[in-house]
């Protein structure tokens, strides 16, 4: 859990999302109550329940990014869900419940691979030997005793192979090496309630290959990562992978459930309301608190912090039925983005569009030099087609970047030259099209 003040998580979030500053407070206070919750009495902790946000405002502004990066701030699972993803007729009732089944196995994931952070010095060196053994199978020096285990000297042979193989000298050398055989996982797929039997199913399938081995032949670079992979999941303990990730998802998870506005019952749109309607009331107890049954064990979802966000261009948050819009106190409004907005999210964010266009053309040798004057026609351009055609927000950058250097990815080809983006070059390239409605619509 972060231990990120209010102030630091806005100035973390500042480095990537231009603007918004009242959606960062809000989300900032969210995510440092959650530390504050765990510093609280335990009589009381339970009782404080995170405070779910609601965030307002068109498409391309940074509802999604802000969401995804307090989440990688906080380390906590997190899952972006489109809510309209469950109108689909058959799976309302029942689908929701695989938000938190797939949020569980983003937390095994996140804690593998920060257990394997714990043993992969130890599992590098195991799987080293093991290619050693293959590589000189005639050569192993010694039989060692159970009385006297690793502790002999290596030959002179095996310690000149050792150097070379920490060197990358014998990557492309091919051996044949004993390796794990696992079957492949398999989808069983149960009825709602059954998960935990569906689960023991997939290990019993597991379970039959366990302890068996079977020789491959492969390159000494692929069998390192076969092997170290191998020999760090030794090393792990599967119950605890399992409890700790159960404890992250119920006390970090953080679920964002997308265009929330597209399951609102619009009054003008009546023919929709009732599948609306039952995909909102089909999310509502996950998002007030219940258990759901999943392979990893019951997760319980009354801490885990919901952020909804729409545009709700054809429909209000009131449109919302009433139970859901209470379980949502926090509202945000984010604004559109501005011309001086685009012209900061070019240059000043961390890893922004010039940056990573620049740094893609120079693997070609081309310089790209972005000048301020072509900056600011840049994002004058990409804010006129918004207003002109359908407003994408920061996305419109995209196209707009990729139309410009379109001719000059195609032509480089290692030729060392410099190209300067002036005021000049974009018009060159982009005003014809920008200035024609049917042309940017489909274009840019």
């Amino acid at each position: 859990m972060t231990q990120y003040t209010p102030a630091q998580i806005v100035r973390e979030l500042d480095k990537h999302i231009v603007g918004q500053s009242a959606a960062k407070r809000s989300v900032a206070v969210a995510l440092r109550n959650r530390w504050r919750r765990m510093q609280v009495d335990a009589s009381l902790r339970y009782e404080i329940t995170p405070k779910n946000i609601l965030m307002i405002g068109p498409t391309g502004v940074g509802k999604t990014e802000i969401a995804r990066r307090l989440a990688r701030l906080a380390k906590a699972p997190f899952i972006k869900i489109e809510a309209t993803k469950f109108t689909e007729v058959g799976y309302v009732g029942r689908d929701v419940d695989t938000i938190i089944r797939d949020l569980m196995e983003i937390a095994i994931k996140q804690c593998k691979q920060e257990a394997h952070q714990f043993v992969a010095e130890e599992a590098k060196s195991a799987a080293f030997d093991r290619v050693l053994d293959a590589l000189l199978p005639a050569a192993r020096d010694f039989t060692f005793s159970e009385d006297e285990p690793a502790h002999q000297p290596e030959s002179p042979t095996r310690i000149k192979f050792r150097e070379k193989l920490y060197a990358g000298d014998l990557d492309d050398k091919e051996i044949e090496i004993k390796v794990s055989e696992t079957m492949p996982t398999l989808d069983v797929v149960g009825p709602p309630g059954m998960e935990e039997l569906t689960g023991q199913l997939q290990s019993m399938f597991q379970n039959f290959s366990s302890g068996k081995t079977k020789n491959r032949k492969m390159k000494v670079a692929e069998a390192l990562k076969v092997l170290e992979e191998e020999e760090a999941n030794k090393r792990l303990n599967d119950e605890d992978v399992r409890a700790k990730a159960l404890a992250r998802v119920e006390q970090d998870g953080i679920v964002f459930l997308d265009e929330i506005d597209k399951i609102a019952s619009n009054s003008e749109l009546r023919g929709a309301d009732v599948s609306r309607q039952g995909v909102q009331r089909d999310l509502l107890p996950l998002i007030e608190g219940t258990s759901v049954n999943t392979k990893y064990g019951v997760v319980k979802t009354d801490h885990i912090l919901f952020i909804a966000s729409g545009a709700f261009h054809l429909s209000k948050p009131s449109d919302l039925i009433p139970e859901l819009q209470g379980r949502f106190p926090i509202r945000v409004e984010l604004e559109s983005l501005t011309v001086e907005d685009f012209k900061r999210i070019l240059t000043t964010t961390d890893a922004s569009l010039t940056q990573q266009y620049t740094a893609l053309l120079a693997t070609d040798g081309v310089a790209l030099e972005f000048k301020e004057d072509g900056v600011q026609r840049l994002a004058e351009l990409a804010f006129a087609v918004n207003e002109k055609t359908e407003n994408i927000g920061a996305r419109r950058l995209y196209t707009v970047m990729e139309k410009l250097l379109e001719e000059i990815a195609f032509d480089a080809d290692g030729t060392v030259r410099t190209v300067q983006i002036n005021a000049a070059f974009v018009d060159d390239k982009l005003r014809q099209i920008a200035q024609s409605e049917d042309l940017a619509q489909f274009i840019l």
